[in-house]
């Protein structure tokens, strides 16, 4: 059984808006067990949404749209499937009942436009939304089992799981379960060759892998009859690739590197101080964007101008000139200083040259000097490192700040091994 979603919308189509319905509704299902074949995005244009119907309808079991069924004249998904259908719209009376009662309810006054949402392609049914005004629909097409929903997440979803879950749960008959893994360290090419015959496409679980600013991601797909066995091998997939991966993986689902480098923080009860140059306070947001990192972060310098790496961090002027302000005995002092001055038991230290200029054949754009620096009984422990990124200037700030959290997050693994 296979879906193709359409969202609606001239908001989507020029950008204005980042589609998420459409991703949402794809998880959910492949958890059915229904591979979505492909998305579509089509603007506020009456005969663009009845072509797009048109053609999904004749390639999938079941059409779901998103969007276009508000009171405005902009909004034309019912007028759309009343054209697919050969129908003329019709006022829905329960529709209309459940629209007046919203705004009662609500002591707001109904305008006339809102009668608009309750009509309803002739031979359609209506579907009734607790969290708004726009019904949803739905008809069939031919083979396909077409579904108009609101664009309105929210709505959506509510919709969604109410009057098109149920009756999904009663036709599939397989199962469909996936996970993804997430790492840190190398790039795609280096983790496909580490997990080998586990990426062949004839295998199953399935296994690939996506990138996204540094960060490769391990995608399984488990197809099986039943919900034990899809379980069963889903899990034996897993731990093959956390044996091959190591400690290269920080996390699995929607699990972040700032998430995993918190816990780690908090479950160790220790504490994190930043100096930041080239990445400007990024590291320190990454940190922070956690309810509850007061816990393990004590804050942080930003020390963008070569004057405030002496007036703030205590780094010798002399040095900077003679070595450069992207330079290992900087961003070492960096680190020492940050450590010190926060009394915090671990320090991110970060110099570079983000771009687009700035840069010299022996330090190109992307250099990046990155040290994180431990507190120990006998002294201090500052591991410096020199990087070069690739990419524009937000990549490279993003990339090296992610570095530097991976790096500590590997030093804290370490340092809860030897107990």
């Amino acid at each position: 059984m296979q879906a193709i979603i359409i969202s609606i919308g001239d908001e989507l189509t020029l950008g204005q808006t980042v589609d998420t319905n459409a991703a949402w509704l794809s998880a959910r299902l492949i958890e059915r067990g229904i591979l979505t074949r492909w998305h579509q995005t089509v603007p506020d244009d009456r005969a663009a949404i009845a072509h797009a119907v048109r053609q999904a309808a004749a390639e999938a079991d079941w059409v779901i749209l998103t969007g276009g069924l508000g009171p405005t004249a902009d909004d034309l998904t019912r007028q759309a499937l009343a054209d697919v259908l050969g129908t003329a719209l019709e006022t829905n009376p329960g529709a209309l009942e459940c629209i007046e009662q919203f705004f009662k309810t609500r002591d707001r006054p109904m305008t006339p436009g809102n009668r608009v949402q309750a009509l309803c392609p002739v031979g359609a049914e209506c579907l009734d939304n607790h969290c708004g005004t726009a019904p949803g629909l739905k008809l069939r097409i031919g083979r396909a089992v077409v579904v108009a929903m609101p664009g309105v997440p929210v709505e959506m979803k509510a919709m969604f799981e109410r009057h098109v879950m149920p009756v999904l749960d009663a036709q599939t008959g397989r199962v469909i379960l996936t996970a993804m893994l997430h790492t840190f360290g190398l790039g795609e090419s280096q983790v496909g060759d580490q997990l080998g015959e586990l990426m062949n496409r004839e295998r199953n679980p399935k296994v690939g892998t996506t990138v996204s600013a540094g960060v490769v991601s391990v995608r399984v797909r488990s197809e099986f009859p039943s919900a034990g066995a899809a379980q069963a091998a889903l899990d034996a997939t897993l731990a093959e690739i956390r044996r091959r991966l190591g400690s290269l993986i920080y996390g699995e689902g929607m699990t972040t590197l700032p998430e995993v480098v918190g816990r780690l923080l908090t479950e160790q009860h220790c504490t994190v101080a930043t100096a930041e140059s080239c990445t400007a306070g990024l590291v320190g947001k990454m940190l922070t964007d956690m309810a509850g990192a007061s816990a393990y972060y004590r804050g942080g310098w930003i020390v963008y101008a070569n004057e405030l790496k002496t007036v703030s961090l205590g780094g010798p002027a002399d040095m900077i000139v003679r070595e450069g302000a992207v330079s290992e005995p900087v961003v070492r002092r960096m680190a020492e200083e940050a450590l010190i001055r926060s009394g915090a038991d671990y320090a991110l230290a970060l110099t570079g040259i983000a771009g687009p200029d700035g840069d010299s054949s022996e330090k190109p754009v992307g250099t990046v000097w990155i040290a994180p620096a431990r507190r120990r009984s006998g002294g201090i422990d500052v591991r410096a490192e020199r990087f070069i990124f690739p990419g524009i200037r937000d990549l490279v700030r993003e990339r090296a700040a992610k570095t530097v959290l991976n790096l500590l997050r590997l030093q804290l693994i370490e340092e809860s091994r030897r107990g």
